[in-house]
């Protein structure tokens, strides 16, 4: 008994090195080349068979197919990238995920000390970010070997243990049982790496044979799936229908490995010496060989997604839609920043009316929606903001800088108006995480003062679409009538707190939403008062 709790206790604790290891060097990565692999991502996946190359090249380079897929998601949720764009890159991040189990099938496990040493050198003492981005990579790497290390030395034992041995051998000899352990084992532990790393560590002690080995092996793809289908959950029609794209290109690669075992099996023998060379040699041709056979048929297989996971969804572009390089330093480029500060105000302004009615009804399915928003409010503030200071750098008149000015402004407050929609959205969801009731008073009170600022919010579209001063001035004049709100229902809910008709819990909830709405009220304020401006100085 107690040899079977320090086998399990050196073996769980070699897993943790090894997860500290993998995220401690797919963090240094990330940080080291992360947004540029990002970029590299949005870029170079524009056709297919590229899609595929640059899926496996930032796999390769992030250690994490974990990461990429999670990249993918957000990317197809955004309109970044089409369904066929999505998939033919994750095709590519399965295939450059294996490259950790070629790593670690060679004997190398003596460089982890002297690789743990020299990252902490440079992690810990190195001045310059580069060098300690690389002192974290090395660390991590160290790491995952003394992981993989303690795993084979924790596992020694089991060699003599048959009931582990006799499970071993009905793996390979029926492998949708080894492939249904290597799923559900990846699936609890999100990390398709640690499993083929633990396989290999069986592998090592002479444990596993070549064919159990490859089924659990299989079976890790599958389970890696469930990263990126809890990423979909929460995510719109299109990121969904990458997320199950994901599972049946696997799904398809394992019934295939399941039709042809035995001639891959003869195939992979014949790869390597050891039984560890060999598993991390099949782990790759097993992804390359799906890939190959699903390519061709890419198309096709976005249909059949299609179908399965059928519904239209709203996919909201990331990207710019009117700025336009060509014509920063012509007056055409004042018109195209307000087309899109006007987009922008547009996304922001939706963002506070969906987060006051995730509030009042506590339906926490606009939350994604709200999130999904914020990232191209983020995004539009970046990119205007940088097409103005262009702009600004070209010869124009006086009237000219001074909208420039004021649509800088602008664009400020629309962004912090996000915020605070982000803000509410957050407190709808401790409400409902919660369970917490709002009374009939508090949500006639909310309903009054979110409609105020909502008559503003749109207000201020109207009159900057329409370059109107007199209807911005007019807005203006709506922010003193907000303030009053404001302190009549923050003296109103105290009042029902002291007489115990609303829960303090909700309280404290309820007046943290009217504050976020009184300031989404002072920054649209602000707004009128540019958009006034720049009527004026037409």
């Amino acid at each position: 008994m107690s040899s079977w709790i320090t086998v399990l206790v050196n073996l769980f604790g070699g897993l943790g090195i090894f997860f500290l290891g993998m995220q401690l060097m797919s963090d240094g990565l990330q940080k080291a080349a992360g947004e540029r692999m990002r970029r590299i991502l949005e870029l170079f996946t524009s056709r297919p068979f590229t899609a595929v190359l640059t899926g496996a090249g930032v796999t390769a380079v992030l250690q994490s197919s974990s990461t990429v897929t999670v990249m993918i998601v957000g990317f197809v949720n955004s309109g970044l990238m089409n369904l066929t764009q999505a998939l033919g890159t994750i095709m590519g991040s399965n295939i450059g995920t294996t490259i950790t189990a070629q790593i670690v099938s060679f004997d190398i496990y003596v460089l982890a000390f002297p690789l743990i040493g020299v990252g902490a050198l440079l992690y810990f003492f190195s001045k310059k970010r580069f060098l300690r981005y690389l002192g974290k990579v090395l660390l991590g790497f160290g790491l995952l070997l003394l992981g993989l290390s303690t795993m084979s030395s924790a596992v020694d034992p089991l060699k003599t243990y048959q009931p582990f041995l006799d499970l071993l051998v009905l793996f390979g000899q029926r492998p949708l049982l080894g492939i249904l352990a290597g799923a559900v084992f990846t699936a609890i532990v999100q990390s398709s790496s640690a499993t083929t790393g633990l396989v290999i560590a069986l592998a090592w002690q002479g444990i596993v044979d070549l064919p159990a080995g490859l089924a659990i092996a299989v079976g890790a793809n599958i389970g890696t799936c469930i990263t990126a289908v809890l990423a979909g959950t929460t995510a719109g029609t299109s990121a969904r229908r990458a997320a199950i794209g994901h599972v049946l290109f696997n799904v398809f690669g394992t019934v295939l490995f399941v039709i042809l075992r035995r001639p891959f099996v003869s195939l992979v023998g014949a790869t390597g010496a050891s039984v560890a060379r060999q598993l991390a040699n099949a782990h790759t041709l097993f992804n390359v060989f799906t890939t190959l056979l699903v390519f061709p048929f890419l198309k096709h297989f976005v249909r059949l997604v299609t179908v399965l996971v059928p519904g239209r969804d709203e996919v909201i572009e990331l990207k710019p839609k009117f700025l336009d390089d060509r014509i920063v330093e012509t007056p055409g480029a004042l018109f195209a920043a307000n087309q899109e500060v006007l987009r922008m105000i547009n996304l922001a302004v939706d963002m506070v009316e969906q987060a006051i009615s995730a509030f009042i009804k506590g339906d926490k399915s606009l939350l994604h929606q709200i999130e999904q928003r914020e990232q191209v409010v983020n995004t539009l503030e970046k990119a205007i903001t940088a097409y103005l200071a262009k702009t600004n750098q070209s010869s124009m008149n006086v009237e000219q800088a001074r909208e420039v000015i004021n649509l800088m402004h602008i664009v400020n407050d629309v962004e912090r108006i996000g915020d605070h929609a982000i803000n509410i959205a957050e407190l709808a969801e401790a409400r409902t995480d919660g369970n917490l009731d709002l009374s009939e008073a508090a949500v006639e009170d909310l309903n009054n003062m979110s409609g105020e600022v909502m008559k503003m919010c749109r207000g201020v579209i109207e009159a900057l679409t329409e370059d109107n001063s007199e209807q911005a001035r007019g807005i203006v004049a709506l922010d003193d009538l907000v303030d009053d709100l404001e302190k009549r229902y923050r003296a109103n809910h105290i009042q029902r707190l002291n007489e115990g008709v609303c829960d303090p819990e909700i309280g404290v909830l309820f007046l943290d939403t009217i504050s976020n709405l009184e300031r989404v009220a002072d920054h649209a304020t602000n707004i009128a008062e540019a958009v006034a401006d720049i009527a004026f100085s037409r």
